[in-house]
């Protein structure tokens, strides 16, 4: 392309957004995510940090209460969890929710397959998967979800790592939970994964709550101003600016 014609990228702004989340105010803005609320050891791109915005901005969560983590590792695509309790607890504002039960199926040493509730499984027999049931007012039958121990288990060298070597049973019946409240209450879940859906174990993030840092008045620029272009362009689709996104809030 014709460098004469090619916009120089605008400068990313560093602008707060606020919100509500349980009658505390929750201030964030990208400078504050890139510095206090990133886990891994990769740096975050701007169309990240704006997805993980709207993450929190849109489902009320807390990122410095650890409701919400924004991850990345190298230059692998970041991801975004919900911690299981967050979830749970959105699930429960619902005015139509009306209770769970959920556990894991076990192969016995006699051969049958037992639907057990809770997380217990007995020397000898084999962990098979997970399930959960969501009780919602106004529906003939509960929101089912039953999921594969195989499917979700972490593993290296060929064997379950982390938690699901300690706690197998808890851990996938932590998955059939989650899926089943997802899919009873998609207007208030939509988009919000725990972490061991995404191949990844909750307990190894950190849980300790952020202290939230102040947010300047000024909306400041994190990079030089673009320089200006004389030769006629064409205006492109999207913002160049991807925080344009929270202009008027």
């Amino acid at each position: 392309m014709n460098v004469g014609n090619t916009l120089q990228k605008a400068p990313v702004r560093d602008k707060a957004i606020e919100f509500e989340v349980g009658g505390q105010m929750v201030k964030l803005s990208p400078s504050i995510v890139k510095n206090y609320l990133v886990n891994g050891n990769g740096s975050v791109t701007d169309q990240e940090v704006v997805m993980f915005l709207n993450l929190c901005k849109f489902n009320r969560l807390n990122p410095f209460l650890r409701e919400a983590y924004l991850i990345k590792y190298g230059s692998s695509p970041a991801t975004m969890v919900v911690g299981k309790d967050a979830i749970l607890k959105r699930a429960m504002r619902n005015s139509r929710y009306s209770g769970f039960q959920a556990g894991v199926f076990v192969l016995r040493q006699d051969g049958q397959l037992e639907e057990r509730m809770g997380a217990l499984t007995l020397p000898g027999e084999i962990l098979c998967g997970g399930w959960a049931k969501v009780m919602v007012k106004g529906y003939d039958y509960p929101v089912e979800m039953s999921v594969s121990f195989e499917e979700y288990c972490q593993k290296k060298d060929g064997k379950p790592s982390s938690n699901w070597a300690t706690k197998p049973g808890t851990m996938i019946r932590k998955v059939a939970l989650v899926q089943a409240l997802r899919e009873a209450f998609p207007e208030d879940l939509s988009e919000m994964y725990a972490a061991e859906e995404l191949g990844m174990d909750e307990q190894d993030l950190s849980h300790t709550p952020v202290v939230q840092p102040p947010v300047s008045s000024e909306p400041a620029a994190v990079s030089p101003p673009p320089a200006r272009v004389e030769a006629p362009v064409v205006q492109p689709d999207e913002p160049e600016d991807p925080f344009d996104f929270f202009d008027g809030e």
